[in-house]
């Protein structure tokens, strides 16, 4: 038996070649930039991509939204989702954007879970021992085996109907369900809403004036091909804190371990990682801040409170005095008389600063850029003309702080506390309370600014 070789012939490899288009990204103040891009890019490419053209600082807090503006919703695009695939399911004469800025509250929920679930709106479907730490709650969203039941009331828009009807709802990982009679949680009462994977979840930006919803939180799942706003499933929640929760809950639900990664490894896109090998900065807690005394030889840590007060407010006048020695605009020191008008107009220029905008205005802009402790701008009073107003989140709230002059020797200050501690221009106030707390209910950390792309 003899064995004869055959010549086989193997069919050529055509590589793969990615087609590239081209997508406009907007920023808040509505400038664009037009970019080509292959069609496996990400989210998070992109918002790199626009990092590194416009020489920003990357504090992974940079986000891409999609803005439908005919139906009054927004989103927060997910790093990982691929962009070409979001715009596939917008309709061609529907005039909606893709918008670039920062979300300090993208990922805020691994970093401080405590303020995204309260205890009142979560149970758990099996029997536990002992109380449940906001942090082994947010571990259960993450595994596969177990999960926390979200529940509670919430308004939902009829089909078909402007109506509105306030029903109890139940969110588990096989999706949303609610209660046909009262908050019974029997498997015979409860009715099937919504579920995650074909669709998205969107927060409502003009809910009240588009779709007569009942209050100002509202939410809505999206199908992916959704046919008009008839497809959408309207939600509202009675609080800020209540929709964050079941929005948060769905975010996890639905990506789950993909949105850890996301956090954990913010630069791994559609190239693995960028060629920046900086590692991950991460927000530092305010419990890992010490006082600090560098007047001797050798520094020290204050660990007396009453001590660390002290120096607070000594630090405070120490501003107070470096101010007379604030440069002119020649760069050569003024008299405080000949200053005193440039140092109550230098902030103009500042990021924070934010000339004639409405208390309505600085919330929204606020709500964009996150409910996160320490998320600030600085605006003019529109009912005193002379003072401006310190506006700032915390507690998932916003409150404002009313910014008044004062005049002492003929030299016109700046204060927050009625004049106890004063500062000659709102650049050094802003700078004193980004260092220390002081009146307010915790430093300022992240300014709100519009950018321009």
């Amino acid at each position: 038996m003899s064995l004869s070789a055959r010549r086989v012939t193997l069919p050529a490899i055509t590589p793969i070649v990615l087609q590239k288009r081209v997508i406009k990204v907007y920023s808040e103040d509505e400038t664009s930039r037009a970019l080509e891009v292959p069609s496996d890019i990400t989210a998070r490419d992109v918002c790199q991509l626009l990092i590194l053209k416009n020489h920003y600082i990357d504090d992974h807090s940079w986000t891409l939204f999609e803005h439908l503006p005919h139906i009054g919703l927004e989103r927060t695009i997910e790093d990982h989702e691929l962009v070409i695939e979001v715009l596939s399911n917008w309709g061609m004469e529907e005039e909606n954007k893709l918008y670039f800025r920062k979300n300090y509250a993208k990922y805020e929920f691994f970093k401080n879970p405590m303020y995204f679930f309260p205890e009142h709106m979560v149970s758990f479907a099996t029997e536990t021992n002992g109380e449940i730490s906001p942090t082994q709650i947010l571990q259960m969203f993450l595994s596969s085996s177990t999960y926390p039941e979200i529940h509670g009331f919430l308004h939902a828009k009829e089909q078909g109907k402007k109506s509105w009807k306030k029903i109890y709802f139940l969110l588990r990982r096989s999706g949303l369900y609610f209660s046909t009679k009262g908050t019974s949680k029997e498997p015979r009462h409860l009715q099937f809403f919504s579920e995650f994977g074909n669709s998205d979840i969107y927060m409502s930006l003009a809910g009240k004036k588009k779709h007569g919803a009942p209050t100002n939180y509202g939410f809505c799942f999206k199908p992916h091909k959704a046919g008009g706003p008839r497809d959408l499933k309207m939600l509202c929640a009675e609080e800020e804190q209540s929709r964050t929760c079941w929005v948060t809950a769905i975010r996890l639900l639905k990506y789950g371990m993909q949105l850890y990664q996301n956090y954990m490894h913010p630069y791994q896109g559609r190239s693995g990682c960028s060629s920046q090998s900086i590692s991950p900065m991460r927000s530092i807690s305010e419990n890992s801040l010490v006082a600090m005394d560098f007047s001797g030889q050798k520094s020290r840590v204050i660990e007396n409170p009453t001590e660390a007060l002290s120096v607070a407010v000594e630090e405070g006048l120490a501003w107070r005095k470096k101010g007379c020695l604030r440069l002119g605009t020649h760069g050569s020191p003024t008299a405080s008389s000949q200053s005193s008008t440039t140092n109550m107009a230098i902030h103009r220029s500042q990021p924070w600063f934010h000339h004639k905008i409405s208390r309505d205005e600085a919330q929204r802009l606020i709500i964009q850029q996150g409910l996160v402790d320490g998320v600030f701008l600085v605006r003019d009073s529109q009912s005193n003309p002379k003072t401006f107003v310190l506006s700032m989140s915390h507690g998932q709230k916003i409150k404002h702080f009313q910014i008044i002059p004062v005049e002492d020797e003929g030299e016109m200050f700046h204060t927050l506390d009625d004049g106890h501690t004063r500062f000659t221009d709102l650049i050094q106030l802003v700078e004193f309370y980004q260092l220390n707390k002081g009146v307010l209910p915790c430093k300022l950390k992240h300014y709100c600014a519009r950018i321009t792309l």
